[in-house]
């Protein structure tokens, strides 16, 4: 079996973690972002993204080349199907979405635990491609499954009035806060860096460092990182593929199409 780098990195309670995220199912992609030799995982956001099986087993192959670690964001409806399935492929952290209570966060760990009287999870003995041959259903393959790293999104108002019970539910890693969808659910749609908002994401942030769980937060400027340590958090993610390209081309083309808008004509 793989050791999980990530559950390991967890452990490491003193040390920072860093990832970043992509929307683009492409083992390319996966291997420059290793290349580039600044993060600890990818995190593949299957939640909004097209990608079939084979996707999923090809992102971990390229990452576990250069010892990335890799995260996948599922929502509720995709349980338990492609948790399992992703876990299958070798992904050792499941970012759940869209949670709404604890037991849709219990629901999501019992996903992808496994099918034992200690862990009462859902995953049996089957023979997919995070398992060794001839390891399956072994204690090695059920360390490994116990092993899966859990993130939890908090982003709806119904999540926020349960939370004291979410970030106490036994599994649960890492929990991050969701401004767009939080306020959404509020009706306020696109009022995400609003006053409001912005305080919720403090109580969710300390809520879950009291419980002694740890707090992770998305990034799109590194200039932001001081005022998340400061609140204590220690687990970033930075930037997503597709926000990264957008930005370049909107921002160069304008740029050079201004430059060409000077050249006569005629």
């Amino acid at each position: 079996m793989r050791a999980n780098s990530l559950r390991a990195a967890l452990q490491e309670e003193a040390r920072p973690t860093l990832g970043t995220r992509v929307y683009t199912a492409a083992p390319n992609l996966i291997e420059l972002i290793g290349h580039a030799g600044a993060y600890d995982y990818v995190e593949f956001l299957a939640e909004p993204a097209p990608f079939d099986l084979f996707a999923l087993e090809n992102i971990c192959r390229a990452a576990e080349l250069h010892n990335l670690s890799t995260i996948i964001k599922l929502e509720q409806t995709a349980l338990p199907f492609f948790a399992q399935r992703a876990v299958g492929a070798g992904f050792q952290g499941v970012l759940f979405a869209d949670v709404q209570n604890a037991g849709d966060v219990e629901r999501s760990i019992a996903s992808i635990r496994p099918d034992t009287p200690e862990a009462v999870g859902l995953y049996g003995a089957t023979g997919r491609r995070m398992a060794d041959p001839g390891r399956v259903g072994t204690s090695d393959y059920v360390a490994a499954l116990n092993d899966i790293v859990v993130l939890v999104m908090i982003e709806k108002h119904s999540a926020l009035k349960d939370l004291d019970n979410i970030v106490r539910v036994s599994g649960v890693d890492l929990v991050q806060f969701g401004p767009v969808d939080y306020a959404m659910s509020l009706g306020r749609a696109g009022e995400a860096d609003s006053a409001t908002v912005r305080n919720t994401e403090r109580e969710v942030i300390r809520a879950a460092l009291d419980a002694g769980v740890q707090a992770r937060a998305e990034l799109t400027r590194v200039e932001d990182v001081e005022y998340y340590l400061e609140l204590g958090v220690r687990h970033f993610s930075i930037g997503t593929d597709v926000s990264i390209l957008y930005a370049w081309w909107r921002d160069e083309g304008r740029r050079l199409r201004e430059a060409l808008s000077r050249v006569p004509t005629g």
